[in-house]
């Protein structure tokens, strides 16, 4: 009955997406990775882009784990100098993509109207068509990428290649109203005047 128990409280693992705002400096990235290492947790995607922010940098990390374990990463991985802000969210709280490639022979598509219309139905785009290959590009969630791979296996599929994930918090405002607040409340009170300043020499007199 104990184990039974134990069983329905387990925390369940999930897709998290965590955003990292930083400065661009060398060496965070390997830190960062680090981290995850030390608490054997395996990174399914990662990108690093420009932010909004000019000078300021992005990073869309991708990991299947609990709430628990996601929220003690972030805050370790905000104990870094570099890193100005970390959020995390679920895939139902982000609007995410990513792009693929795919390399199929021409004369399949040329010959059979079966991949010209699976390409079609999935919004695929020639980016290169060449005599004996032609590359197509794709953009959508893993599981529509990866539905086109498995179609295109028996007509001769080339090469493969996708992207990682990109990601937009839905209900966010941006980092860049965080920290224009932020650089504005930072420098604090004025400074209050010392009240032995007047008064100096008889303070430090002997």
């Amino acid at each position: 009955m104990s184990n039974q128990n134990q069983k329905e409280t387990t925390p369940e693992k999930q897709e998290y997406n965590i955003t990292v705002y930083t400065e661009n400096q060398i060496g965070l990235l390997s830190r960062i990775a680090i981290i995850f290492t030390r608490r054997k947790i395996n990174i399914d995607s990662l990108n690093t882009s420009p932010s909004e922010i000019d000078s300021i940098h992005r990073f869309n990390i991708v990991i299947n784990e609990t709430e628990d374990v996601v929220r003690k990463v972030t805050r370790q991985i905000e104990k870094q100098v570099e890193v100005l802000k970390v959020y995390y969210h679920t895939n139902e709280d982000v609007v995410w993509q990513e792009m693929a490639l795919y390399k199929v022979p021409t004369d399949a598509i040329a010959e059979k109207a079966l991949v010209e219309r699976l390409l079609r139905e999935n919004g695929a785009r020639a980016v290169l068509i060449r005599k004996d290959y032609t590359v197509f590009e794709t953009t959508g969630h893993r599981s529509e990428t990866d539905s086109l791979i498995a179609a295109l296996q028996p007509f001769g599929l080339i090469e493969f290649v996708r992207s990682a994930r990109i990601a937009i918090i839905k209900d966010s405002d941006g980092f860049n109203r965080k920290l224009r607040e932020f650089e504005r409340i930072e420098p604090g009170q004025d400074p209050a005047e010392n009240e032995f300043l007047n008064d100096r020499e008889k303070v430090f007199s002997m």
